[in-house]
């Protein structure tokens, strides 16, 4: 086992775009075969029972789930109102692995003006997810909307098909009851633009949330002048129009959508609403001039979301239906006091839910104990102890420790946290965690040893599993310094033989029960892509890339022949069997011919041929011509 133990650094929030786009670059040219599910080809299989892509009762399906951390998840769902993948992402409940048959209430939360298609603001602008950590419910965080004010739109708009209430309220919730373990006892929390659409989705779906909070929400959309500062606000967000949305001021569409307008309908629903006055708060920079603060943006959006909530408070007040509300003495729309916020309003959203507000008590202690102890920045246990399969472990606001006889308590945490709890944890085929998280010796990334294999996380790659065959190769090739790079995909099975392959930075890793396991990589894999992966006339590579040969060259040795690669001729396959019997009786890339050139081809008239660098072959009725 290599050393390097180090302090865990987390590393999920440092671009879960940006490496979904490189992993999408590295596969495009590396595996953009048709893979299979998750492959147990190179490990004795273990059975795991955990979501998976499923398809819910409103069509929507779920076509990918990343879990960034032990209790983060992202769901990529194909929305059928919306015409494509939705991201949204989940904060499970602080109870999730200690009671597996639990259910739980939920806590919507909306995003701003704007929201980008990277994660939602609330996790990237607040505490939330910390926050959240030992509270009892999952947090449902719809990522991207920019400008939507999460409505149904009447027409696209910027390659936009909004239609977010119906994915919200329709397509949604069937995923989060079916797999994710959330009951039908929610409430929503948003923010500016999420406010608005806070309040009049709660009243324009009665009894689907119990708790609708809004901070620094625009609470009327028709009264006068709000049409136009709506337009202005959706146009520097964007470049959207607002007449995509709900068509002209005067269409109704804008009266349907206000929350002022819709207040008797939210009668029996607890109601939270917040917002500055637009002055220099505590948590603004001064611009100079006193009470004036540099987010003068910030200041004319804050000053209109406290006329219009004002406005819509004064007709709670009229229909008897009580509210909390809060104006805070200054402060402008910005992220730190819809922090402050929602610290304020949890104990009033936790009774609408029926959940403690305050975390139960808990300790650590013995073998667990002295893992938290030694590793402080897990933080405060959110659970007690709890039996896992062959052990036992204990939830930290940070990360989790697992304790076996075997293994003793090690530390799990963070992205690499998340690959071992989606590929089962402890009852996955990775076992117990053998050490504590360390940092890999070319300082760039960070592993955990489990008794199966090992989980590897870069930001650039996120964090795989490598087990078995693939891995004993990586090893021998090498690590994270060898030809492959970081694993950029788990394993997964070949689609239509016995096998499995791994993606790479650099290329892949290809198991077969017959042939081993053997790396291919670079030109010569994207050749052997075009030509159908195992499924085509090569079959399975049969060694790692060889070479260097003539000119610095390289190749593969693959089950149906060879892939040649050299800087001047590029990628080229030669099958086994007569032409590439007549290359080799004149010396390969060293005789004559030189390097291929192409690959084989018909001939016009029948017969087959081949390019090389300094001639050709032809094999006709049986005769094989090799010119000049």
């Amino acid at each position: 086992m290599r050393t390097g133990l180090a302090r865990f650094g987390r590393g999920h929030k440092a671009g879960i775009q940006a490496r979904r786009a490189a992993i999408a670059a590295a596969v495009t040219v590396a595996l953009a075969s048709p893979f299979g599910a998750v492959g147990i080809a190179q490990a004795t299989p273990a059975a795991v029972s955990l979501p998976a892509p499923t398809q819910a009762a409103s069509g929507a399906t779920v076509t990918s789930v990343d879990w960034l951390s032990d209790r983060r998840v992202a769901l990529w769902i194909e929305s059928p109102s919306m015409g494509t993948p939705i991201q949204v992402q989940l904060l499970l409940a602080r109870d999730w692995n200690l009671n597996p048959q639990e259910t739980f209430p939920s806590v919507w939360m909306l995003d701003g003006l704007r929201a980008t298609d990277m994660e939602s603001g609330w996790t990237a602008e607040t505490d939330a997810e910390s926050y959240f950590a030992d509270k009892n419910v999952n947090v449902v965080l719809p990522v991207g909307g920019q400008s939507s004010f999460y409505s149904d739109w009447v027409d696209q708009d910027n390659g936009k098909n909004y239609q977010w209430e119906t994915f919200l309220t329709k397509e949604l919730p069937p995923i989060l009851e079916s797999s994710w373990r959330t009951n039908q006892t929610r409430g929503v929390v948003g923010l500016s633009m999420g406010g608005t659409a806070a309040m009049f989705l709660a009243a324009r779906n009665q009894g689907f949330f119990k708790f609708a909070g809004s901070l620094s929400g625009m609470l009327t959309t028709t009264t006068l002048g709000m049409p136009q500062a709506i337009q202005y606000a959706m146009a520097d967000a964007g470049g959207f129009d607002s007449k995509a949305m709900w068509g002209a001021p005067t269409n109704d569409l804008w009266a349907q959508h206000d929350p002022y307008l819709l207040a008797d309908q939210l009668e029996g629903v607890s109601l939270y609403v917040s917002s500055g006055n637009g002055a220099a708060g505590p948590y603004d920079a001064p611009s100079g001039i006193p009470g004036v603060s540099s987010n003068y943006a910030g200041m004319g959006l804050e000053i209109l979301s406290r006329l219009t909530s004002q406005t819509f408070a004064t007709k709670l007040n009229k229909l008897g239906i009580p509210a909390q509300v809060n104006y805070r003495p200054s402060g402008t729309h910005s992220w730190e006091y819809w922090q402050f916020e929602l610290h304020q309003l949890w104990p009033q959203l936790a009774n609408a839910l029926g959940v403690e507000a305050d975390k139960p008590a808990c300790s650590a202690t013995g073998a667990i104990g002295n893992a938290s102890g030694a590793n402080s920045w897990l933080g405060d246990c959110l659970t007690p102890e709890y039996n896992v399969a062959g052990g036992r472990a204990q939830d930290f606001r940070f990360g989790r420790v697992f304790f076996s006889p075997d293994t003793g308590a090690q530390v799990v945490a963070g992205a690499i946290g998340g690959n071992y709890q989606g590929s089962g944890g402890p009852a996955g085929p990775l076992g117990f965690p053998k050490t504590g998280e360390f940092g890999t010796p070319d300082g760039r990334g960070r592993a955990n040893a489990f008794q199966n294999g090992m989980v590897y996380f870069t930001p650039q790659t996120g964090a795989h599993a490598l087990r078995g065959a693939i891995l004993d190769e990586w090893a021998r090739q090498g690590y994270e310094n060898g030809p492959l790079g970081y694993p950029v995909l788990d394993e997964v099975a070949t689609p239509s033989k016995p096998g499995a392959v791994q993606g790479f930075e650099i290329g892949a890793m290809y198991f077969s029960p017959d042939l081993g396991t053997h790396s291919v990589q670079g030109m010569i894999l994207g050749k052997y892509g075009q030509l159908g992966w195992e499924n085509g006339s090569l079959g399975f590579p049969k060694s790692s890339e060889l070479g260097p040969i003539k000119d610095g060259g390289r190749f593969n040795e693959f089950e149906g022949g060879n892939i040649y690669w050299s800087p001047v001729t590029g990628a080229w396959a030669i099958r086994n069997g007569e032409i590439f019997d007549a290359w080799k009786s004149v010396g390969y890339e060293g005789g004559r011919l030189g390097y291929i050139t192409s690959d084989q081809f018909d001939m016009n008239g029948g017969g087959v041929q081949q390019n090389f660098q300094f001639g050709i072959i032809t094999v006709k009725d049986g005769k094989v011509t090799i010119a000049p």
